[in-house]
Order: C-alpha cells, then structure tokens, then sequence
C-alpha cells in the first residue's frame, strides 16, 4: 500500500433491514420507525466525533449494514451534506454503499446518480436459489443479475459481491457454478466468506436442534481450493485471506483496516480505531440515540499497549498480500519483539509455509490454509 499520504476511512453504519439473514450477527434493526431520529443522530456524531482523526483528510467512505439501500436519495444527500462540512474529503477516492440486489430497481439505481457514490457492495451470498432461500435472503438469482446489470448500465461498474460458501450439503460443483457465473459478469470485487454458526443466530439454533449439520472439513478446504484456483485462473488476485480483486480494483476502504490506517466509525456498534485505540458503539439503536442526544455517545475504549498493537500488526498484515514487514515491526514495537517473531516464524519458513522476501513476511499458498494457527503462533502472549 502507498503510505505517501495518510489519510483516513469513514464508516457509516445504517442499522435497518426489512428482514434478518439465517446467518446474520451484524447489529440491525427492522424497525425503520427510527430512521428519521437516527439520520439526526447520525449528523449529530459526526459534529461530536470530527476530532477524533486528527484531522487527518477522508479518503474512503463507506456505508455498510444493516441494508444502507434501505435509505432514500434525501437520506444520503443529509448524511453527505454534514462530511462535507465537517471533513475534508477533497482527496476522497472511494464512497461505497452496501446493498441488497432487489433494493437496486431501476428507479433506485437511477437515484444514486446524483450522489456521489463510486462504488456498490451488494450482499449476493450465492446465485443459487435454494441457497438463497435457505439464507432467508430476500432477493432471488434474477434480482442478483438485475441488480448488477442495471449498476453497469448507470455507470457504477466498481461492483463487489459477497459470496458465502461451506453451507450445509454444498458440493464443490455447485460452489464453482456460483463462481463461474461471478467471472462471466465481470464482478471486478468478490469478498468469499465461509458460512459460520454464531451463537444466538437462527442458524446456529438449527444446528444445535440437529436439524442442519456443519460441512466436513474436508469439503471445506475443497471450496477453499476451488475459490483460490478459479478466480486466480481469472485474472484475480488474493490480496487478503478472504478478498479477491481484478487489478486497480482492490477496495480501499478495507485495505485501511488491514494496513493500519485511522477510521472513524458512526452509527450503533459502530467501531473506530486511532492507532492508540480502538473504540465502539454501543449496539442498542435506542441506547445509542439517547446518547447521541445527551451529547454524550455511549462508547466503549480500549486502550492498546504495545503489545496489543503488535497483535494486531501480525493478524492484520499476514492475512494480505503486503504482509509482515520486520522493519516496522522493529521500528514499532522494538528489538524484543522482532526477534521474538523471527524464532516463531523459523519453522514455518522452513516448511515453507511463511515466505520472506526481503523484510517482509508473507503467508505462503499452503499456508493460507492454517493461516489461523500460523499468526497464532506468532502473537505475542
């Protein structure tokens, strides 16, 4: 990543959804009798956290969820209204709205025209439709290719989709048909997640019920394999664990949580951090509205010693492209933890699943796979 400039992310949590995924651990709420008051308070934390950057220039907005493609033209106009007047976003490269594929009719795409959005994440999950009722998704395959196809038409190619595979049964066929049909529309962005069992989700009650059960592990790995080989096949590039990209199209605002750039997050359970700290949201929408409106947001803080901080150089680094660099880590957090991370990565790199090249550390292809007992290994405890 270029460093020449340090710039910072802003992140806008839009809570409201018109229905729960099967899967879902992410604050929301389907309660849209909020909005208003929220998009108020939404306003109001910008003016009370503007600080909290120092000052440093935006570079990447983004509005995630929750369903941002829940709000209206009106509401977004509001919420730019206010960054512009706060902060400085004239060197601002990246504003991305995450949606639902059947928000994106062609009344609503035409909508976002007048806004300065440069880039769309849509919540895709899987082109197949028995995968996507299963999830409890809302939208259907056809919406999925409208959605893209009407993005192309209205001038937002800079598209990403999520994908989730490992859902129970899955075969590595059926994963590669849901690929194939991502390469052939061109997505220039995939975001590949393993489907997980998180406590107090729907999800997780099936499998405890015995009414579902996990993939194997082996089939697991397969998808995995697959997921790596077809898209790297297709001209795209694993720059992080679960993050696939055409050249040029990498998402930035991402890349700044993985490279250790400040970001300011807004809305309920909304997370920042500032290079000493990190901080959140409290997740109650009307716990947070209060707050807001007392004009004294209801945030937790942790403060990160340096031993935290360079937990957290390891995990986020290893798990890109860019890696580990071992002059940072001497320069950060001194000559003790260098050596200490170089005897924990010894035997990795003899079995050839850490690579050095020059000062850097990077996961090996096989090493991706035990990526989790790797960075474990060299956490500082």
């Amino acid at each position: 990543m270029d460093n020449t400039q340090i710039m910072a992310g802003l992140y806008i949590h839009i809570p409201f959804c018109a229905k729960r995924c099967l899967y879902c651990d992410f604050f929301s709420n389907t309660e849209m009798k909020y909005k208003e008051p929220y998009l108020a308070a939404v306003v109001r934390e910008l003016e009370l956290r503007k600080e909290y950057t120092d000052g440093e220039p935006v570079e990447t907005i983004y509005f995630g969820g929750g369903t941002p493609s829940q709000l209206e033209a009106k509401d977004f106009d509001r919420i730019f209204n206010a960054i512009h007047r706060l902060f400085d976003v004239s060197h601002c490269q990246e504003i991305t709205l995450e949606a639902n594929p059947d928000d994106m009719t062609p009344e609503y795409v035409a909508s976002l025209r007048s806004l300065p959005f440069n880039r769309v994440s849509m919540g895709v999950q899987s082109f197949k439709e028995e995968d996507l009722r299963f999830l409890n998704r809302r939208h259907n395959r056809e919406q999925a290719l409208r959605a893209v196809d009407l993005c192309k038409k209205n001038g937002l190619s800079n598209i990403s989709i999520d994908l989730i595979y490992g859902l129970p049964g899955q075969t590595v066929k059926e994963w590669e048909a849901n690929l194939d049909t991502t390469i052939r529309l061109d997505i220039p962005h995939i975001s590949a997640y393993h489907l997980i069992y998180e406590e107090g989700t729907a999800l997780y009650k099936l499998k405890e019920a015995g009414k579902i059960s996990p993939v194997e592990e082996e089939i697991s790995v397969a998808l995995f394999t697959s997921l790596i080989e077809r898209l790297t096949a297709n001209g795209y590039q694993q720059y992080e664990i679960s993050n696939f990209a055409r050249p040029g199209m990498l998402s930035r605002h991402n890349s700044s949580y993985w490279t250790g750039r400040k970001y300011l997050g807004i809305g309920p359970s909304a997370h920042s951090y500032n290079g000493i700290s990190r901080q959140w949201n409290i997740s109650s929408l009307p716990a947070y509205l209060r707050g807001i409106d007392s004009g004294s947001p209801d945030i937790e803080v942790e403060e990160l010693d340096l031993n935290t901080r360079y937990n957290d150089f390891i995990i986020t680094g290893l798990r890109t492209m860019w890696g580990v660099s071992l002059v940072e880590i001497q320069r950060q957090f001194g000559k003790e933890k260098l050596a200490y991370c170089q005897k924990q990565a010894a035997p990795y790199l003899k079995q050839g699943l850490l690579i050095q090249k020059g000062e850097t550390l990077l996961l090996s292809r096989e090493g991706i796979f035990i990526s989790d007992g790797i960075m474990s290994d060299l956490l500082w405890v």
